[in-house]
């Protein structure tokens, strides 16, 4: 070491808050630890305090969701009602409470909607990732196709595991998505905008403990309520607190090339509907919603913007590259390793932006002008266009995950370098 080496500056480490904001994984609200309520870990029959009871917030939030309400649960304890010194403290985090009859509880809720909370809840970074798009763009086939390729292979690669939350999210997830998807090669049906899903819950725990796991939560809010200002308002929260959005867009949706594929697809049959919502009106919504609210009337939320159904590209190829080129990326899949590779994120994200500014150029004027902190992709959930809601092949996923590796990029789990 040269003698000027010792006064050179060191670069500066950010302290490490005591605790976090906790953002529900359930309703999304936010809120400090300290407000967090408990659920008690008994009942008496002798104390009303403590006697089994309706939760009123729980079934108000299970309400929403067409779930059955729930009646006989234990009391609900709230840290104010009971003495400081009963307070169970880690890490400068309420973790529980000693009761007064002396009995534990460890059971913390959300305090607007009593859903219990992860674990890990304030003492990490409640990093929420949302699934935003309009109609029919196939938000829920590419959240099933990408929780799958997270599980089974991306997760591995970058020395982590993938899993739900809890039992009933996991067999919610297989049975409903999963299965019928990768087993039995049927489309999954759109969500209904009057019957709101419960979010899916995951996390991605890496191995290395010193890196807290990242939360993903998929909240399938139906298509049609992405430009519904009533609909947003109320279940839109979501998005503001999320740490990253997956930003859907259909080429379909596209007027300029949806004709074109057409006339490129010929008589070959495959899934079209009548009515699409324009990628900007969708943008626009979000932009009354909560984006006008933030600094400059930009969100700085990192935000990929996704093209789905890549594998309709096909029919738009060429040569000259008019649209896309024959040799394009966007047609091979890619396997990221420990880190983004940097030179195909760069590649395929100018690629998409020149095609979406060709192709859409108020959408892309529009991005521009709300969203400070955006990357461009191209996924193919299936790898091929279902016929009459069903597989022709095997399901065989096509980059779906380089999106959300980007992301965990952005929010620092994982570095960035160029591999090629």
């Amino acid at each position: 070491m040269g003698i000027f080496d010792i006064f050179k500056k060191k670069p500066m480490v950010e302290p490490r808050p005591l605790f976090y904001d906790i953002v529900c994984p359930y309703c999304f609200s936010k809120f400090a630890p300290d407000e967090v309520v408990f659920r008690a870990a008994h009942s008496r029959e002798d104390d009303e305090d403590y006697a089994l009871q309706e939760d009123e917030v729980l079934n108000r939030y299970r309400e929403r969701f067409g779930l059955d309400s729930v009646y006989d649960m234990e009391a609900i304890l709230r840290p104010g009602d009971i003495p400081v010194e009963h307070h169970i403290y880690s890490d400068h985090v309420l973790l529980g409470l000693n009761d007064r009859y002396g009995v534990m509880t460890r059971h913390r809720l959300c305090p607007r909607c009593h859903n219990e909370l992860p674990v890990t809840s304030g003492k990490v970074p409640s990093n929420i990732i949302s699934i935003v798009g309009a109609s029919q763009v196939g938000k829920s086939v590419y959240m099933t196709s990408l929780i799958h390729t997270l599980q089974h292979s991306t997760a591995e690669h970058f020395n982590a595991a993938c899993m739900p939350l809890n039992a009933e999210i996991s067999r919610r997830f297989r049975t409903m998505y999963e299965e019928p998807l990768f087993e039995r090669g049927d489309l999954l049906a759109s969500t209904q905008k009057e019957k709101m899903q419960e979010p899916f819950i995951f996390q991605f725990v890496f191995k290395d403990e010193t890196k807290p796991p990242l939360t993903l939560v998929f909240f399938d809010v139906a298509g049609e309520g992405m430009v519904d200002e009533d609909y947003l308002g109320l279940h839109g929260q979501h998005i503001k607190n999320s740490a990253g959005i997956l930003f859907m867009v259909d080429p379909l949706q596209i007027r300029s090339i949806r004709d074109k594929i057409r006339i490129q697809m010929g008589d070959e049959p495959g899934e079209w509907v009548s009515q699409y919502d324009e990628p900007r009106d969708v943008v626009l919504t979000m932009f009354g919603d909560f984006i006008a609210y933030e600094d400059k009337g930009k969100t700085d939320i990192p935000t990929a913007v996704v093209l789905t159904k890549s594998d309709m590209l096909h029919s738009l190829k060429d040569e000259d590259g008019e649209y896309i080129k024959s040799n394009s990326n966007v047609f091979n899949n890619m396997v990221h390793r420990k880190v983004l590779d940097k030179a195909e994120f760069e590649n395929i994200d100018g690629e998409i932006r020149r095609f979406i500014e060709k192709v859409d150029r108020p959408f892309k004027g529009t991005m521009d002008v709300y969203f400070s902190n955006t990357a461009y992709f191209a996924v193919s959930a299936l790898g091929s266009n279902p016929v009459h809601q069903k597989m022709q092949s095997v399901v065989s996923p096509i980059r779906v995950d380089e999106p959300f590796i980007w992301l965990m990029y952005k929010l620092k789990y994982i570095e960035g370098r160029d591999e090629a």
